[in-house]
């Protein structure tokens, strides 16, 4: 069987999107194994239909991280038989490339971000420049790749003359049974970093009646709790942490509205199409989401969120104050989240995954 290593930065235990892929891939009839690294307080991992491997470092963070990464990466790969190696953002597509000139396999390039468009690397000069080299460096040699929405795809091309195609980061389909609501919560689900517009969101429950569930950590999570208690709202925030995906959709189906913010700051936050808004829509609940172009896209075939144009505390307050009194309203999002759900799901959106292995690597 032909052998696709997948390559990232964290502890493997959340990636909904990892697991999803390389399970599609190891039921096509390929051997998979996705590798990431053990971190403080890794939890153990579940038993999967394709590999895991978890590499231990000395560092955590900053460019010694990436460099003892990427150096230890590159060596446990260099072991391996390998048909396909895919990289899985910036942060591991130096190994990749490197391993796949050195095995002559075939190589992926997986941007799940426009890694240097992110806001805590786009608002660093030192730390753009930096992988703006490996990014010129590295990813015009990489003619195969994927990406999560038209807008991104279309940077690449524009940048780099590389037609990366679309696989959206999609949930999985599954039944689900209703959950009571019995008490009217704001939701946040994924990770609490920097460009999620927590900084316009904390000041804004000032002037909303309603509590906040935040289930997620991230960059951004020591600057949020100084946040919350700068702008004395600890009493409308419950901060739950990293939930598993099956924890995630429990407690979003319990709230009213779900929170999908981000900044303009960089094109990637204004291109992407992040899982947490389709995440909303399975669970069943309305959001308030950004007015940019993938978010508007899928919004004008189903209506499931309301758009917003800017991040002002007070238009977020007011758009959530008016969305939880509307019941109708509410009630109609709903509704179309349910019907919104079944055509954006990951059943019919890993078949376009298989079609592109399948012709990289057939199977057999």
């Amino acid at each position: 069987m032909k052998q696709i290593y997948f390559t990232v930065t964290n502890d493997l235990s959340y990636d909904q999107r990892m697991h999803r892929i390389c399970g599609t891939l190891a039921s096509a009839g390929y051997t998979v194994t996705l590798i990431g690294r053990k971190m403080k307080g890794s939890k153990p991992l579940q038993k999967k239909s394709f590999g895991l491997k978890r590499i231990i470092c000395f560092f955590n963070k900053g460019f010694a991280f990436y460099a003892e990464y990427n150096t230890r990466l590159f060596l446990y790969l260099l072991t391996k038989k390998i048909d396909c190696i895919c990289a899985i953002d910036l942060d591991t597509i130096l190994p990749c490339l490197f391993i796949s000139q050195i095995k002559k396999t075939a190589r992926v390039y997986d941007a799940h971000e426009y890694f240097t468009e992110l806001k805590e690397v786009h608002t660093r000069p030192v730390v753009q420049k930096f992988w703006l080299a490996v990014e010129k460096f590295a990813l015009p040699k990489f003619k195969n790749g994927y990406t999560v929405s038209d807008g991104l795809a279309q940077a690449f091309l524009k940048k780099y003359q590389r037609n990366f195609i679309v696989i959206r980061n999609l949930p999985v389909l599954v039944d689900q049974n209703p959950v009571e609501k019995k008490e009217k919560v704001l939701f946040y689900g994924g990770a609490v970093n920097e460009g999620r517009g927590f900084e316009f969101l904390i000041p804004a429950l000032k002037k909303i009646p309603y509590r906040l569930l935040i289930a997620g950590d991230g960059n951004f999570m020591t600057q949020l709790k100084s946040l919350i208690l700068k702008s004395g709202v600890e009493d409308k925030i419950d901060l739950k942490g990293m939930q598993t995906p099956t924890q995630l959709r429990r407690l979003a189906q319990q709230c009213f509205v779900g929170i999908a913010l981000a900044e303009k700051e960089g094109l990637n936050q204004l291109m992407a199409l992040p899982n947490k808004f389709f995440e909303y829509m399975h669970a069943g609940l309305p959001q308030v989401a950004m007015n940019y172009p993938e978010y508007a896209q899928v919004n004008d075939n189903y209506a499931v969120a309301v758009l917003i144009d800017t991040l002002e505390p007070e238009v977020i307050a007011s758009t959530v104050n008016q969305l939880m009194d509307d019941v109708v309203l509410l009630e109609t999002l709903t509704a179309n989240c349910v019907r919104a759900k079944k055509v954006y799901c990951w059943q019919n959106e890993e078949q376009k995954l298989i079609e592109f292995y399948n012709q990289i690597l057939p199977v057999g």
